[in-house]
């Protein structure tokens, strides 16, 4: 849900917790005291930050940037598998969510981030 009301924030610059709840589906639409304390959680970790009030409620935006909080995102789903990215690999291959043009990719990436090796 966290990352949802980040989109909700990236995706208005900032919004009231109202707003917030809005963007949901109205499906799956959480309370307002649910987004209420999520926000406030979040506001405590420093990824959300109130940009000012009006009338009587408080305008919300983002401390962090999507591509932050996807590596966040990443990092934590990380630390479930013990810090080990072969365990994660393996269960998105498994479970079909990594193809080969993925893996080919992410090598592609991999030498480009690697320093070049010094010939001799």
């Amino acid at each position: 849900m966290e990352y949802q009301i980040m989109e909700a924030l990236w995706e208005n610059s900032e919004a009231s917790l109202r707003e917030i709840q809005e963007f949901f589906p109205a499906a799956a639409r959480p309370a307002y005291t649910t987004i209420q304390t999520m926000v406030y959680r979040m506001e405590a970790k420093g990824i959300v930050r109130r940009v000012r009030k009006v009338g009587n409620f408080h305008l919300f935006a983002s401390s962090i940037t999507p591509d932050a909080a996807q590596r966040r995102l990443v990092d934590d789903l990380l630390s479930l598998f013990g810090g080990r990215s072969q365990l994660v690999m393996a269960h998105l291959i498994k479970g079909g969510k990594l193809s080969l043009a993925d893996v080919k990719e992410a090598e592609k990436m991999l030498r480009q981030l690697s320093p070049k090796e010094k010939q001799p």
